[in-house]
């Protein structure tokens, strides 16, 4: 029979994280600063190396922080798998990315319930913090885990907490959101509920790892479907020549059964776009097919396209062709003033004024090189040169250190697909041409 008994504070835990990135470092952080030993588990040389001399890899997490903690002997990092059967709990946040024909990639938490089920020993709490479809934690990590004989909620526990890790929110925090937790079993959502009280401010907890895992998915599906019907709705404003961010102020004034969604070049980052189609996936499989969610995709898709369609139409009020114009990208990670360009809008902007045979270069503060496929890109100082040479400009990632009344007055064509220009001296009109 397992033994508990970790759970009380008497008992030092040791806490396992396996992945060291923006899920996996913030939650290590809060853990080992409540006073809970904790290993990072990573498979890069670099990460491990970098924490065991006090540097962080995730922006939001200081060097300091990361020094402080390791020097007191609390928060370590390791490449070595074996060392995770010396840990009472452990956490898995590892990547979940889509297969390029849009299926669940689950290679990393494959590997990484390998890595814990050869070490596994009674007593121990594993939990899955990474997005997947419902019926993961069930289908995959149980039956690897309980391969040698081990039984789930009696030899071992087994829960999926979903990570709601908002990178550049300064409000909403590891600590201070709300931890939702299912496990297998009851006894598993218990173990996992008292292990996270510990340093968390808020659990909620689920009957199941199945409904833990379909919170976490409506959650993003929620925001992919609302902003995939604000894309459409300015797209139709486009079409009746109404500004579609006056509509939408405008509409945000009802104080009851409307909430405000912008529209943009699209979607970007590892949650939004990704995530539902994990749930989509799971239901073809059941023989459903998932038409909001398909929909709200298909339309976010088309906004580079949609972006790229101003600045032909701006190029063309001055005679100028998309080729051979010098287009210059104000921002290319996935949201302001975060540093991460996964699934980001800007690079299908980039590449399709690339292929029309446009010459761009970009400006990001966050992110000083871009590596994509066969892209390769450094970061060009913002000068008042850089802005009035360019034919056109396109303000692509609204990052907030930009000045842009400056780049409104200094741009000879500017394109302001995150309506963040000053409206005084805008044209009128759809809004995304802001002048030009």
């Amino acid at each position: 029979m397992g033994d508990d008994s970790w759970m009380t504070e008497e008992k030092d835990t040791v806490f396992g994280i396996i992945g060291l990135g923006y899920v996996g470092l913030p939650l290590g952080i809060e853990a080992a600063t409540s006073g809970i030993q904790v290993i990072g588990f990573d498979v890069k040389e670099t990460v491990a190396a970098g924490i065991n001399a006090g540097r962080s890899n995730v922006r939001g997490v200081s060097d300091d922080c990361v020094a402080a903690l390791n020097e007191a002997g609390m928060l370590s990092a390791t490449t070595d798998m074996s060392r995770l059967s010396a840990c009472d709990v452990i956490s898995i946040c590892v990547p979940t990315p889509l297969s390029k024909t849009r299926d669940p990639d689950v290679s990393h938490i494959l590997a990484a319930s390998e890595a814990v089920a050869a070490g596994l020993k009674e007593g121990q709490l594993l939990i899955l913090e990474s997005t997947t479809y419902p019926g993961t934690t069930r289908e995959i990590l149980l039956p690897a885990l309980e391969k040698n004989g081990l039984r789930v909620g009696r030899d071992f526990h087994l829960c999926f907490s979903p990570e709601r890790v908002d990178p550049g929110n300064k409000t909403w925090l590891t600590k201070n959101t709300p931890k939702v937790v299912g496990g297998i079993t009851s006894s598993c959502t218990r173990a996992a509920v008292d292990f996270y009280e510990r340093f968390l401010d808020t659990i909620v907890p689920v009957s199941s790892t199945e409904v833990a895992e379909l919170t976490k998915i409506l959650e993003n599906t929620f925001r992919a479907v609302n902003i995939g019907l604000v894309n459409e709705t300015a797209l139709i404003a486009d079409r009746l020549g109404i500004d579609v961010w006056e509509v939408i102020d405008a509409a945000a004034t009802k104080p009851f059964g409307f909430m405000k969604f912008t529209p943009g070049p699209g979607l970007g980052g590892h949650c939004i776009p990704i995530d539902p189609h994990y749930l989509s996936w799971k239901m073809r499989t059941l023989d459903y097919k998932t038409r909001f969610i398909e929909l709200a995709s298909e339309i976010n898709a088309e906004m580079p396209s949609f972006v790229v369609d101003k600045v032909r139409e701006a190029l063309g009020r001055v005679q100028k062709s998309v080729g051979g114009s010098r287009i210059l990208l104000l921002g290319v990670a996935y949201k302001r003033d975060v540093q991460d360009v996964r699934e980001s809008p800007a690079i299908d902007v980039l590449k399709l004024l690339k292929a029309d045979g446009a010459s761009v270069s970009y400006h990001d503060p966050f992110v000083p090189e871009l590596v994509e496929e066969e892209t390769r890109l450094t970061s060009v100082t913002l000068t008042e040169d850089a802005l009035t040479e360019a034919d056109a400009v396109v303000i692509v990632t609204d990052h907030s250190d930009f000045d842009y009344e400056w780049i409104l007055a200094k741009a000879r064509i500017l394109i302001d697909a995150r309506h963040v220009t000053p409206r005084e001296g805008r044209e009128v009109g759809s809004g995304w041409i802001a002048k030009g």
